[in-house]
């Protein structure tokens, strides 16, 4: 028997951890996404993870993950509601929820034409767009001479120091995870300081381009390139639409256009940081 509108509005909300990962990729996959279990790993290590149980017991009937970056602000991101129970109100439930656990905490998301309403009316604004690309890098427009390395680990201390400049916050639970996350990760130096950073992460039969962090257009550039060279996978990205040249020169390597999502925040104005030095989020869900 179906539950009833009332019984789905009194389901409790739970923190979740790692052990329901896979309850988590097994959602994913029940709404058509990839089950994404190497991504979920992380964000439920570094992120907190919030999920309403299926009373008739079939795993989770709605989940998110939130991403803390201190009390200025923290990320929302793979809300994602059962089929069996889509437009019943269990999403707007589970983000009423998660806003009164942020309180005051600016928050912020990536949202999909169809949740994008949803979003609006718990009170976000749109303040930018990001274009997901996917596709072999074919490499037939070279990237500009920029010196980029595989990072090590005497690197770490610089590039929080970077992310942090350039993200606007301390994100270091989250960039300390990189090396172990991450298949490849690169570093672009010029006269001995590290001017941008860059990962490639296994994601089903991609390799996922992000964080790139940048000092400018060319850098970021030969960072993807770099990440290109060492993969055997398709390449996919999210990249701000703002960067139209980096965005042009991935599609001239063969990268498609697959999605178009808002950029959202709640209680400011945009996000802090330097987007001009910020290209594309480590997940979207995590920015």
């Amino acid at each position: 028997m179906p539950i009833s509108p009332t019984a789905l509005a009194q389901l409790p909300v739970r923190r979740l951890d790692p052990n329901d990962l896979l309850a988590c990729a097994d959602l994913s996959e029940n709404r058509g996404w990839p089950r994404e279990e190497h991504k979920w790993g992380l964000l439920l290590a570094a992120g907190t993870g919030y999920g309403i149980d299926d009373p008739d017991g079939e795993g989770l009937l709605a989940c998110c993950v939130v991403t803390s970056y201190g009390p200025e602000l923290a990320a929302i991101g793979m809300v994602l509601v059962a089929e069996r129970y889509a437009r019943r109100g269990v999403g707007r439930r589970l983000m009423e929820y998660v806003l009164e656990t942020a309180g005051e905490t600016p928050l912020t998301l990536y949202a999909t034409p169809n949740g994008q309403p949803l979003y609006e009316g718990l009170g976000f604004t749109v303040f930018g767009r990001s274009e997901m690309v996917k596709g072999r890098f074919t490499a037939s427009a070279p990237a500009p001479r920029v010196p980029v390395r595989p990072a090590t680990a005497e690197d770490l201390q610089e590039v929080l120091r970077l992310d942090e400049e350039i993200f606007g916050l301390d994100r270091t639970p989250l960039i300390t995870r990189l090396p172990a996350f991450a298949d490849h990760l690169r570093v672009a130096v010029e006269d001995g300081a590290i001017t941008g950073f860059a990962a490639a992460w296994p994601n089903m039969d991609t390799h996922v381009v992000g964080p790139l962090i940048a000092r400018d257009t060319a850098t970021a550039q030969a960072l993807v390139e770099s990440l290109a060279a060492a993969s055997d996978r398709p390449l996919r990205t999210d990249v701000d639409l703002r960067h139209t040249e980096l965005l042009g020169w991935l599609k001239e390597n063969g990268l498609e256009p697959i999605a178009v999502n808002a950029m959202m925040v709640r209680s400011l104005p945009g996000l802090p940081g330097d987007a001009d030095r910020r290209f594309a989020p480590l997940t979207v869900a995590a920015g």
